[in-house]
């Protein structure tokens, strides 16, 4: 989630043609901090950097390493995973579309893009990772609160047990005081309470 209202967002335009990443930062830059890569190789190293982009827009067709395969690996990672994809292409079949959605995109835009189009789905698609951030962090929490507690019960339940063990003995060493029949019965029932 973006911690500060004045740091801008950090987007990711991979694209092999210099003049799609210039189109893309002339359209984000204001709003955005915008980073390019030429190259599927280029994307995955600044992807995978210790300042991870808030959102990628990938190019499908490039050279050496298409925008599907960019993806796969992107979604495989643990360290990548949530970060949301947008594929930018020019293939327009919606088979192509299907398997970049399959692949774990959350949106395919079709070139020549529409730049108030761009800027809608980039910020509906940062304000739903903000969401799903915000949930999974919680999330965690609520997992590691409830195993916290539940290791305090079970640490409580032991005591309660111990606690139990010497009640009976005591109990036991008192009856056995009174008739040495009843102390040995109530020592023999209590492996049975257990």
């Amino acid at each position: 989630m973006q911690q500060n209202n004045n740091e801008k967002r950090t987007l990711l335009v991979i694209d092999d043609i210099a003049d799609n990443l210039m189109l893309m930062n002339e359209v984000l830059h204001d709003t955005y901090k915008v980073k390019g890569a030429n190259s599927g190789e280029r994307g995955l190293r600044i992807a995978f950097s210790d300042t991870p982009p808030d959102l990628i827009l990938l190019d499908v067709m490039m050279p050496d390493m298409d925008g599907f395969e960019v993806c796969r690996r992107l979604k495989e990672s643990p360290l990548t995973r949530h970060i949301p994809v947008i594929f930018v292409s020019a293939k327009s079949d919606s088979t192509d579309e299907e398997k970049g959605l399959a692949l774990g995109a959350v949106d395919y835009l079709i070139k020549p893009i529409s730049p108030p189009i761009v800027k809608a789905r980039v910020k509906t698609h940062l304000t739903l990772k903000d969401a799903s951030d915000f949930l999974r962090s919680k999330n965690d929490y609520l997992k590691q609160e409830v195993d916290r507690r539940t290791a305090e019960v079970i640490q409580q339940s032991e005591k309660l047990y111990a606690m139990q063990d010497v009640t009976i003995m005591a109990m036991a060493s008192l009856a056995e005081t009174r008739d040495n029949e009843t102390g040995s019965h109530i020592r023999r029932t209590q492996t049975y309470v257990k």
